[in-house]
């Protein structure tokens, strides 16, 4: 089923909480919309990085659970999820996130251990749970800016915050 990863981890590293002033279709359209977006492009996110390394990037890429998958979000799977929430909300939306690190000396760009991040957002009448679960890799950016970076693309793309933080738990 699309949106939702059927074998979602039932521990995780970090939940967060937060309000909506929009109902969820619009939410998640442009929840969608942003995460689409970053895909593909250089990271705002601060991973720690080895000191030695003179230069290093963060590249994004996003995919939309379907069952026991992940599909990249490219434009096709984009256009594909949004009709289904254009349809029906979702409840559920699980993402995957990989974060791919590159260090860069002059013009060589070396690949570093990448990250594998799981996020569940569920939505509920004027409020969000997001999940975080760190599935492999280095950690090299902490889960509270996995949640910090949803957030804040998803609230860049309104005039006004439309998410406001609650509560958040770190399970580590």
């Amino acid at each position: 089923m699309l949106g939702v990863f059927d074998g979602f981890p039932i521990n995780v590293h970090k939940i967060a909480f937060f309000t909506s002033s929009i109902a969820n279709k619009r939410l998640q359209l442009s929840l969608t919309d942003a995460v689409h977006k970053l895909n593909k492009n250089e990271s705002n996110l601060h991973p720690i990085i080895d000191r030695e390394a003179p230069r290093f990037t963060t590249i994004y890429e996003f995919g939309i659970a379907d069952a026991s998958d992940f599909n990249y979000l490219d434009d096709e799977e984009t256009n594909r999820l949004t009709k289904m929430i254009n349809k029906k909300p979702f409840q559920t939306m699980d993402f995957l996130l990989l974060l791919r690190y590159y260090k860069i000396d002059t013009d060589k760009k070396t690949p570093l251990k990448f990250d594998y991040y799981m996020l569940r957002l569920t939505f509920d009448q004027n409020s969000v749970e997001i999940k975080v679960f760190h599935e492999k890799g280095p950690m090299r950016v902490p889960p509270q800016e996995i949640v910090d970076l949803i957030v804040d693309e998803t609230n860049h793309t309104f005039s006004k915050r439309i998410l406001a933080p609650l509560d958040t738990l770190d399970r580590f």
